[in-house]
């Protein structure tokens, strides 16, 4: 009896070691990566003007990188540009990369296969590859936020712009004051001059609705010039697909007054399979795309609804799943091109219908 005793205590302390044991490894592979900064640019500064981001990081795995980003304009954007988007960490788990001035500064720890966005309009969470993030400005400033203006247009709620953007690889500054409802009820938006700087609209859906057929009806675009760009688009701004989820119906000429002056894209545009080129008369165009899974159908006609079929494709390669995305309306200017901007323009969306 005695010696079953001995043996039963002996058998429960090897399970409370073995519980002690699996505990501390438990708490050991549970320890996240952190990251410090050890030196920190002035804020505010010349956006124009680089300085140098510092820190170290712990817990990190072998392979993970750092990405960098500023906040300017109400977005952040990757540093010190889109062809140098890696800070490598060094031997002693340091790190140090040059940055654009801004309002603040963030660091991102991300596994080898993560493929780090341009701009983000809020930073991501850990996960999707992102293991740790970390966000400073100087001592004793703080970002005010934008005061959100919304406006209701065919029944939907949309948030205005005020962020900056990097459409098609040139940077615009927005002003809520260019996009406005009239008494029909018909969405304006407009590209107006200011001191120093073309000022851009764009609206975005307050809410995602996923696959159906999304419809605009778009006043005259006659009077755009080479360099204005109006695009109706789907954007998922903060998951972690690749192209954002991103189709679009592109009204411009991109800076060339010979070009035609409309595109179906599924992004990226780069493959030729996801972009069809052709022209659109002047005055109301109704532009469509019905999304579902796997296949994109586009089309064009003319007048408000059911006219005249001007174009129609569909798209059965790279469409992306639905998922986070939300419709917005960007009227901006491509900086890129021949023919530089003169004039402001305006821009009439008399109506958009969403059919699940």
């Amino acid at each position: 009896m005695r010696r079953r005793s001995i043996l039963l205590v002996a058998r429960s302390l090897c399970l409370v070691a073995l519980s002690f044991a699996f505990g501390a490894c438990h708490t050991q592979s549970s320890n996240s990566p952190t990251l410090v900064f050890d030196k920190v640019p002035k804020v505010a500064g010349d956006p124009n003007k680089l300085d140098t981001l510092e820190g170290h990081v712990a817990g990190f795995q072998a392979g993970q990188q750092i990405v960098l980003y500023t906040n300017s304009e109400e977005l952040w954007w990757i540093q010190p540009d889109i062809y140098h988007p890696i800070t490598k960490i060094q031997a002693d788990a340091g790190w140090k990369g040059q940055v654009h001035l801004g309002q603040q500064y963030a660091a991102l720890l991300v596994d080898p296969a993560y493929n780090p966005p341009e701009t983000f309009e809020a930073l991501p969470p850990n996960g999707n590859g992102v293991a740790a993030v970390a966000v400073t400005g100087a001592p004793g400033t703080t970002q005010v936020p934008a005061t959100t203006k919304i406006l209701h247009f065919s029944g939907y709620d949309w948030v205005v712009r005020t962020a900056a953007s990097n459409r098609a690889g040139t940077r615009n500054s927005f002003d809520p004051a260019n996009a406005w409802t009239d008494e029909r009820g018909a969405l304006h938006l407009r590209i107006v001059k200011g001191q120093d700087k073309w000022t851009c609209a764009e609206v975005k859906l307050t809410r995602s609705l996923g696959y159906g057929t999304y419809t605009f009806v778009v006043g005259d675009t006659s009077q755009f010039e080479p360099s204005v760009i109006l695009t109706l688009l789907t954007w998922d701004g903060l998951g972690s697909e690749r192209n954002r989820r991103e189709l679009d119906v592109e009204i411009g000429r991109w800076g060339y007054r010979e070009n035609t002056n409309a595109h179906y894209v599924v992004q990226p545009y780069f493959i030729p399979a996801n972009f069809v080129r052709f022209r659109v008369p002047d005055g109301v165009l109704t532009h469509s795309f019905k999304w579902e899974p796997s296949q994109a159908t586009f089309s064009t006609t003319v007048g408000s609804q059911d006219g005249r079929l001007i174009n129609r494709h569909i798209f059965t390669s790279g469409v992306p799943p639905a998922g986070g995305e939300s419709v917005r309306i960007n009227l901006y200017v491509f900086n890129k091109g021949q023919i530089p901007l003169k004039n402001g323009t305006e821009v009439v969306i008399q109506k958009f219908e969403f059919l699940p």
